[in-house]
């Protein structure tokens, strides 16, 4: 038999054979890799203006004018040609609006001077221009080129600043008592139940405890006074281009040299800055300062909403799948939890208003605080109900996941445990639920994805542009749960659609959106990993 060359296949075409497909789901995957890389790329880059200190210019005009600011970008313009330049000036105290625009064509100089400085403030926002003078909390001048005497201006100013904001925090823990006393006089002023007996014993009682407190509080107002006069005559003189400003150091927050900065020290700058925006509390109509009452807010109450969503979750699911059997029950259960998660937000915040809020919140209040009406404590919108509304909206992602979980549980590890003289409880509390908690883990981390970023629930639950104080704090009982808070969700709506300065409030609304995906990852990525270390360990005792 002659010998025969060996047989070679044709190689099929690329788009035979399922090819197509494979094609098409690679390309949706890259588009989807893109579109995500491109999002964090938009966000990163635009947070970063909120935290990386830019230089400052000197622009001399054709005019004669003179001005200094932060180049922002370039405006489109209309015809399709270069557009103005916007510049961030600051100052607004002097025109009202803290952005530019100047044209291009007018500039006849520019230039980066070695002695602008960028003042951050707690009040007007940023003070930008050339550095002058400063006077000291003495009175002293101190003259351009001596840095050292104004870091120790600057180092004295904010010393007081502290000193003068914890006299106000002592002085309001003196009046507090006082206080109380004269709500309690209004409301039993107000009460129809009162007589006038009670009313001049309440109306006594704090005159009694006003005379006491008189001297304490007149020696503490008295410090304050004498601390606000000697912040009030200290300030650092500018240039701004146009006239000279001068920023009174009781609002001077911090001073940066921007002009003069290396890599490394603009590196360090940035990382200050945003650890100042973690922890420090917004100004400004929230435009500037930090988020950490959003930050504080957003993290407690996805604590509340998992303790109370997890176990009704997995409590329903258990039930559904271990106990009901195929019936009646089983199939409207379905239906109802499938239809739960495709119901808008929005119609869980109004039942979350009229259930949670004026249903219990009231009837609570009828019964424990009859006192404090018509002023409500937890009739009113609160980081409860906000937690408990958005518990009822995820509850439906936790069902399911909780059963896909259950259903993964081989049916012989049941039947092992019952051989083994386990009953029906021992078996699910020591076989079932330990094997199905990577999907319970799985519904724990959708609902805290879902629940971080929910806002229309938030809005008419509890979530405020601006909580007076916090939902924690060291007064008893230490867990204020009536109290309104502060979610950075909202933030980020409020700081993005109704600032009054939308220019200002772009970098924060950026940032804040920063913060919320770092923040969603990393709780992602933390369930995951435990639910991975649970997956192997079960995968091991299956082999």
């Amino acid at each position: 038999m002659p010998d025969s060359e060996p047989r070679v296949l044709p190689r099929p075409p690329l788009l035979a054979h399922g090819g197509a497909g494979v094609l098409t789901t690679a390309l949706a995957t890259l588009l989807v890799l893109l579109m995500l890389a491109v999002l964090l790329w938009v966000v990163a880059a635009n947070a970063a203006v909120w935290f990386w200190p830019a230089p400052v210019w000197e622009l001399e005009l054709a005019d004669g004018s003179r001005v200094v600011g932060e180049i922002v970008r370039r405006e489109p313009a209309r015809d399709g040609g270069l557009g103005p330049l916007l510049l961030k000036v600051g100052n607004r105290e002097l025109g009202g609006d803290d952005h530019l625009a100047v044209d291009e064509a007018a500039i006849i100089v520019r230039r980066r001077p070695q002695d602008a400085v960028a003042i951050e403030r707690s009040v007007g926002g940023e003070a930008l221009g050339r550095f002058l003078s400063c006077r000291s909390l003495e009175g002293e001048a101190v003259p351009p080129g001596d840095d050292q005497a104004l870091a120790a201006a600057l180092a004295a100013a904010a010393a007081e600043r502290r000193a003068l904001r914890r006299e106000r925090a002592r002085h309001a823990r003196v009046r507090r008592p006082l206080t109380e006393a004269e709500h309690a006089f209004e409301r039993l002023r107000r009460s129809s139940a009162a007589d006038a007996h009670d009313l001049a014993d309440a109306e006594r009682a704090a005159a009694t405890l006003r005379e006491q407190l008189r001297p304490r509080l007149e020696t503490l107002e008295a410090a304050i006074r004498e601390r606000e006069r000697r912040l009030a005559g200290a300030a650092v003189i500018l240039d701004t281009g146009a006239v000279s400003l001068e920023v009174g150091m009781a609002t001077v927050e911090r001073l940066t040299w921007s002009n003069r900065l290396g890599p490394l020290q603009r590196a360090l700058h940035a990382a200050g800055s945003a650890l100042r925006f973690l922890f420090s509390a917004p100004r400004e109509a929230n435009t500037e300062g930090g988020v950490f009452p959003a930050l504080f807010g957003t993290v407690l109450m996805v604590l509340l909403m998992s303790v109370a969503v997890m176990p009704l979750g997995v409590l329903a699911a258990v039930y559904l799948h271990e106990y009901a059997g195929d019936g009646p029950l089983q199939w409207v259960a379905d239906r109802a939890i499938h239809n739960l998660a495709g119901v808008p937000s929005i119609v869980f915040g109004m039942f979350g208003l009229a259930f949670f809020v004026y249903g219990v919140g009231g009837a609570v209040d009828r019964s424990l605080f009859a006192d404090e009406l018509p002023s409500p404590t937890f009739g009113t919108g609160g980081i409860l109900w906000a937690s408990l509304t958005l518990a009822v909206l995820t509850i439906p992602v936790v069902v399911v996941a909780t059963r896909e979980g259950l259903q993964a549980v081989p049916s012989s590890w049941r039947e092992g445990a019952r051989a083994l003289g386990a009953n029906r409880l021992q078996t699910l509390l020591q076989i079932v639920l330990p094997a199905a908690l990577p999907g319970i883990l799985t519904g724990l981390i959708l609902a805290i994805s879902r629940a971080a970023g929910e806002v229309a629930p938030l809005m008419l639950t509890g979530a405020v542009k601006l909580a007076p104080a916090l939902p924690v704090d060291g007064e008893p009982p230490f867990l204020h749960l009536h109290r309104k808070f502060m979610h950075l969700s909202f933030h980020v709506y409020d700081v993005s659609m109704q600032s009054p300065n939308i220019e200002a409030a772009k970098p924060m609304a950026f940032a804040s959106t920063l913060l919320l995906l770092v923040l969603v990852v990393v709780v992602n990525l933390t369930a995951i990993l435990v639910r991975r270390r649970v997956r192997a360990a079960y995968r091991v005792l299956e082999g």
